[in-house]
């Protein structure tokens, strides 16, 4: 992409230089003489150069500025609204509660929904600067004409491009290609305004130049869309291959594409952007002449054989044909748990730390980051499901959302949480303790944390910044109560706090872990002590030392020691400052934590969930660990 691109931008400098010289040649030339290239000056030459490349780089330079709001800035830019956490379309819902499985099921925070109302084509794109930033926008037509299963396997598609990395490579082209198009468009900007002059004859060589500067942007055009289909085909290919290890079902995204086929809308954006943004679609979003050149997208008979080489159309669509397509249909599809999964969800209010052997290696662990395994899923579902259908629904609204994660931080014991009410209370915040949702959150297990404050962000981070405000002094006042703050609570208020103050466009990941040990070492402590419960004090000494080798071994850093007093405000700064780690340096950090935790040869509960938060902070999402543990006991 690199070199097309620099080909790209010689290609344009010499053909506007071309015409800008031939231009010089013809006015400076004598009446009698012929006009020869060899009369224009060295700086009209240089001029021209500086003038386009500077041209160039101040396009691309805004682009990418303006592309700095992330995926929500690229949803917006396609006239696409955001979807409430509490709508109640049936459509929405089920494409929320799609979305919901998926992002439980890879450890990614729930994305923001968009919908494209507009677009009648079957189409969708994810799009953003990091995981956590990530926004899934689809159109109307897409809602409208897929059934569930082929829904899951478009989100499934474009979850791929959110764990692979793919977005934030997408933005790039947008920005960077619009400064070599952009002669293109300068020259069409000269030609519709040539004739505004009222004499008509100065206006015709106005006109020819803008022609002439247009046909040379259709240079910039070229290259570009070259660069998008070199690399956006083969991200394709492998998204779609994705979508089926997600989702174990081969058929929803070969009906999908499908569907495609048989529909007369396809996947054509009408969009004013659908150019630009052309290799961010699931499917061809603008028709392209020399389609085996320069589409961004393989043909849709190739795609359905990569996936489903059985794939038999007719007797596909028979079968679909025969399958209920109501709205009331379409709200069953939705899966929200209901009296069933809430009669299932046990009663008891005893906290325990399940644990279970890992056979796993560190290396094999820090794998797991950033993938979507078969089965979580189906894991996703039953966690989702052994939820209380109440508290799924108070999630939904501002209030729910706030008050949900204050309360899963209340102590099971009454007296502490007395102390806890009482200190929201001082600070006038007691609403919050008080509402439908606290009660629901009552007895939920470490297991159910993660995935509760993933579902509670999104109406969060869409509301005002007061209520954020008030959610971040809630969980301040709850944790401070009793004037100790336990890791989990540290963690939790971190990652809330960093969510609702991230920036669209995370920092530099360009460090070294050798040159970040202290920041490793106390993150690697914070682990390590969650790990150690021995009844005897020098053993767990033992057991702490063992994980402190384990992790700094794997790491590949001088051997570390746990510190018996961690500073939250160290803590608080490792955790910002490892955010700024080369993506293979973070897997080195993980694979460190993971050996820490399993020294033991058993992960644990609170083990695994303090990982996927730490994994949550560093923008390295980690699918639910023990998963094979049932529902049941994680409630416990």
């Amino acid at each position: 992409m690199v070199l097309l691109f620099g080909l790209s931008v010689i290609a344009i400098v010499i053909a506007v230089n071309m015409v800008v010289a031939v231009i010089y040649a013809i006015a400076d030339a004598p009446e009698s003489a012929v006009p020869t290239l060899a009369s224009v000056p060295r700086s009209v030459w240089a001029i021209s150069t500086v003038v386009t490349l500077g041209i160039i780089f101040v396009v691309s330079l805004v682009n990418i500025v303006g592309l700095a709001g992330g995926g929500a800035k690229v949803a917006k830019m396609m006239g696409a609204r955001a979807v409430a956490t509490n709508s109640q379309d049936p459509l929405e819902r089920r494409l929320l509660n799609i979305v919901e499985e998926m992002s439980l099921a890879s450890g990614v925070r729930l994305p923001q929904v968009y919908i494209m109302d507009g677009e009648k084509a079957i189409n969708a794109f994810a799009a953003g600067w990091s995981v956590s930033g990530a926004v899934v926008c689809v159109t109307r037509g897409t809602l409208e004409r897929l059934s569930r299963d082929e829904l899951q396997g478009v989100i499934g598609h474009e979850f791929s491009h959110i764990l692979n990395g793919d977005m934030g490579l997408n933005i790039r082209m947008i920005g960077v290609l619009a400064g070599i198009v952009a002669i293109g468009s300068i020259g069409g900007f000269v030609m519709r305004n040539a004739f505004e002059a009222d004499d008509v004859r100065a206006a015709i060589p106005i006109f020819v130049v803008g022609l002439a500067i247009f046909i040379v942007g259709y240079t910039g055009l070229f290259f570009a869309r070259l660069i998008k289909a070199s690399v956006s085909r083969q991200r394709e290919f492998l998204a779609d291959a994705s979508s089926v290890q997600f989702t174990r079902n081969p058929d929803g995204i070969a009906g999908a594409l499908d569907q495609i086929r048989a529909s007369g809308a396809g996947t054509l954006i009408q969009g004013r952007y659908a150019e630009e943004m052309s290799h961010m679609f699931f499917g061809q979003s603008v028709k392209m002449k020399l389609a085996g050149l320069f589409q961004t997208h393989p043909p849709l008979e190739e795609r359905i054989r990569r996936v489903h080489p059985g794939f038999q159309p007719s007797a596909y669509r028979g079968r679909r044909a025969a399958e209920p397509a109501s709205t009331e249909a379409a709200a069953e599809a939705a899966g929200f748990a209901g009296e069933e999964a809430t009669a299932a969800r046990p009663a008891g209010r005893r906290r325990v730390d399940t644990g279970i052997a890992w056979g796993r290696s560190a290396g094999e662990s820090a794998q797991l980051v950033g993938t979507l395994q078969p089965g979580k899923i189906d894991a996703a579902a039953r966690l989702l499901a052994a939820l209380p259908a109440g508290l799924r629904e108070c999630v939904r609204e501002v209030d729910g959302a706030c008050a949900a994660i204050i309360s899963l931080l209340f102590a099971p014991q009454e007296e502490i949480m007395r102390g806890q009410l009482a200190a929201m209370k001082q600070a006038g915040l007691d609403a919050l303790a008080t509402g439908a949702a606290a009660p629901l959150t009552r007895g939920l297990g470490l297991g159910f944390h993660l995935p509760v404050i993933d579902l509670a962000l999104p109406a969060v981070k869409a509301a005002p910044e007061a209520a954020k405000k008030e959610l971040l002094a809630g969980l301040e006042a709850v944790i401070n109560a009793d004037r100790r703050v336990s890791l989990h609570e540290f963690v939790v208020l971190s990652l809330v706090r960093h969510q609702l103050a991230a920036s669209a466009k995370p920092p530099v990941a360009r460090a070294k872990l050798a040159e970040m040990q202290a920041e490793a070492a106390v993150i690697l402590s914070i682990v390590a002590h969650a790990g150690t419960r021995a009844d005897a004090e020098g053993a767990r000494g033992e057991a702490l030392r063992l994980a402190m080798i384990a992790g700094s071994a794997t790491m590949g850093i001088p051997e570390q020691q746990a510190s018996a007093q961690l500073s939250l405000g160290a803590a608080a700064a490792a955790l910002e400052a490892l955010r700024r780690l080369a993506p293979l340096e973070k897997a080195r950090l993980v694979k460190g934590l993971f050996a820490a935790v399993t020294a033991d040869g058993t992960i644990r509960i609170g083990e695994a969930e303090l990982l996927r938060l730490v994994g949550a902070m560093l923008d390295c999402p980690l699918p639910p660990l023990l998963d094979e543990i049932d529902p049941a006991a994680l409630a416990a």
